[in-house]
């Protein structure tokens, strides 16, 4: 694999500790680096990704899209020579787990608005 095509990436993770830094190609895809990321989370964090849909990446101030690639996701510091790109890490549950949550908590709620108008 040429050079060029390697991006290297490192992850920084909510308490401040990084994976990484990696090397990836640039055809590599955002979901595919989830995949890695949950692969290789540290066992001793209290916060823990179970999937890769619970893990949101955020470079450059936007979130990623698990469909693109990380050549079509590189900021312009990424093409500084021998740069180093972190992405920003958050786990955020899956929302199949927040709904169930939500609805155990969804009770009717009395409301005692009104309006006089003079």
């Amino acid at each position: 694999m040429p050079e060029e095509d390697l991006v290297e990436l490192k992850f920084r993770l909510y308490d401040g500790s990084d994976i990484g830094p990696i090397r990836y190609s640039s055809a590599s895809t955002i979901s595919m680096l989830k995949e890695r990321i949950v692969s290789d989370w540290p066992k001793d964090k209290k916060i823990a990704p179970k999937v890769a849909n619970d893990v949101k990446l955020i470079s450059a101030g936007k979130i990623l899209e698990n469909s693109k690639t990380v050549g079509q996701c590189k900021n312009p510091f990424g093409e500084l020579p021998g740069g180093l790109i972190t992405m920003h890490v958050v786990v955020q549950p899956s929302l199949a787990k927040g709904k169930t949550e939500k609805k155990l908590d969804d009770s009717p709620r009395k409301s005692s608005c009104f309006c006089t108008i003079l």
